[in-house]
């Protein structure tokens, strides 16, 4: 199990398909999620503690509103892979992409995006900073606790990016957010860890009307 600084954790907090998986196929610029049923998405977009992240003030309450609002909580800095941050493959041009969320992402804390070509950090609104590591995992871990002091870091995703964490025995908790319907091929969280396979102990399961969430911790 991953070694935190301070009370901080190391999470991870994934939507996932009934088969495993968190994104389709032919992800791109246009398509984040790349060719899914269209409901995958829709549950979280009704969320109020979704909305007030998008600087909005609407949205459905109850258990899994709870649980998306607490994903927030005490977090100090996210990590997150090229492909989540968007803008394709390749060196960053020179009208280099800004992000999926517009001028006011909503992370507001510090972000650190593994890529391989380097770029000069990117401050927006709210409070997030976009840093770009060519380091890899471990640098981009290191940099994000350092940032993050006592609180939480989030690996934020996608799945080739916790797969690679989880499997480097960086991860505390994980929580699953599982949604009734069937990708059948894309991204697939917990595909290609090794053995010895880390062993999950359940914390808590919550049981909303449109998706199930499902909290483990880490143990040795």
């Amino acid at each position: 199990m991953a070694e935190a600084v301070g009370v901080g954790r190391v999470r991870v907090h994934m939507m996932i398909s009934l088969d495993g998986y968190t994104a389709g196929p032919n992800q791109g610029p246009d398509k984040p999620f790349g060719d899914i049923p269209e409901h995958f998405l829709d549950w979280v977009f009704r969320l109020k503690s979704f909305s007030e992240m998008h600087g909005l003030d609407s949205g459905e309450t109850g258990p899994t509103d709870d649980v998306i609002r607490e994903t927030a909580e005490n977090l100090g800095a996210t990590v997150i892979g090229r492909n989540m941050f968007g803008g394709g493959p390749g060196p960053w041009p020179l009208d280099a992409w800004n992000g999926w969320w517009g001028d006011n992402p909503p992370y507001h804390t510090p972000v650190f995006v593994l890529t391989h070509y380097t770029r000069e950090p990117l401050a927006m609104q709210g409070g997030t900073t976009f840093n770009f590591v060519t380091e890899g995992i471990d640098t981009a871990l290191a940099r994000a606790k350092e940032a993050a002091g006592d609180r939480d870091v989030r690996i934020g995703g996608g799945a080739n990016l916790v797969n690679q964490y989880i499997a480097a025995g960086l991860v505390d908790e994980i929580e699953l957010h599982i949604v009734p319907v069937l990708i059948g091929g894309g991204t697939r969280l917990f595909e290609g860890i090794p053995a010895p396979h880390p062993k999950l102990e359940l914390v808590r399961v919550v049981a909303g009307a449109e998706v199930t969430h499902l909290k483990y911790r880490f143990v040795q």
